[in-house]
Order: C-alpha cells, then sequence, then structure tokens
C-alpha cells in the first residue's frame, strides 16, 4: 500500500523500524503506568504484538505510536485491576504480598505510586507529559481525546498529586 503526503507517493514505514524507534519509550510508558519493570516490557510487547498482526492498517495512521501507546495505556489499567482484585484476594485468605521495587529512589516510588491511583486518564496524561515529555497534542492523540480534555486530564492529575504528595502544582517541590 502506498500513500500520497503533499503529492509525494512514500511507502508506510516497515514494522521493524517503527518497533526499533519506539520500543524504550513504550515501555517507559508501561513502566510508569504498571509500576512494574517486568510488567511493562510484556504489556509493550503484547501491543507490538497486536500492532504488528494489523500493521497494514496501523502503518497507515498519521500516528501508529499514538495507536500502541493508547492500546498500552489501556492494558496496564487492566493490569492494575486485576493486581488489586488479586490483593483482595490474597488479604482475604491472610496473605501478605510484598511488591518490591529494585533500584528505584523511594521518592519515586512514593510519586508513581500516587500517579497509578488517580484516575485512569489523569495517570496516563501524567505518565505521557512527564515521562516522554510528550505534547498536549500528542497526549491528546494517544488518549484519543481533543487536547483540551487532554489538559483538563493534566491539570487535575496535577492538583490531585500536589493534595497527595502535600506540596503545590509547578512549586518544583
Amino acid at each position: 500500500m502506498q500513500r500520497a503526503d503533499r503529492g509525494i507517493v512514500t511507502l508506510p514505514e516497515r514494522f521493524e523500524s517503527f518497533y526499533q524507534r519506539e520500543f524504550r519509550c513504550v515501555v517507559g510508558l508501561a513502566y510508569a503506568l504498571s509500576g512494574s519493570r517486568w510488567a511493562a516490557e510484556d504489556l509493550a510487547q503484547e501491543a507490538f504484538i497486536a500492532a504488528h498482526r494489523k500493521w497494514d492498517r496501523i502503518g497507515e495512521y498519521d500516528s501508529p505510536g499514538a495507536w500502541v501507546r493508547r492500546v498500552v495505556a489501556n492494558m496496564a489499567v487492566s493490569l492494575y485491576r486485576k493486581r488489586v482484585s488479586e490483593a483482595r484476594a490474597m488479604a482475604r485468605v491472610a496473605m501478605q504480598r510484598q511488591e518490591v521495587l529494585p533500584g528505584l529512589d523511594p521518592e519515586d516510588d512514593e510519586f508513581w505510586a500516587e500517579v497509578r491511583a488517580l484516575p485512569k486518564r489523569q495517570a496516563q496524561a501524567i505518565a505521557l507529559h512527564y515521562l516522554e515529555d510528550r505534547p498536549i497534542a500528542e497526549v491528546a492523540d494517544i488518549l484519543d481525546c481533543s487536547p483540551s480534555t487532554a489538559k483538563v486530564h493534566l491539570h487535575k492529575g496535577r492538583v490531585r498529586l500536589a493534595e497527595r504528595l502535600k506540596t503545590r502544582p509547578g512549586d518544583g517541590t
């Protein structure tokens, strides 16, 4: 399949090139949203497998990276819900489960735990904007919403994080 951009016919990007360029950033997003290094790689792999299966269509998108990030963001939410459910079940049988994230600063651990506790879209917008340094337009594209809606998610997320972490938005502490 070919597409025309400003009158120039170009071939769609090869999946392998796309994968090599995007994989590391997508794993970072999955990690920020899931809180697990191991789950992050699995989530990213699953999203890329889904993209590869439909590459004839997804490769034609203006931003196939946005599609993969949306898949990862949604899968991370499902994984988080599953974990919460499992933890509750284990608590009912009086077993305790400790999750240790090796190599993380305790300060970072608290921050990302608070991000994951935010409503789904706020957590996703925060991670995309601050972890990947994505502009509002790209955050909106990835989350499949308008830029103004993405701004609202970011604002509400920052306000909630500031309240939970006892800081003011934008004060740098």
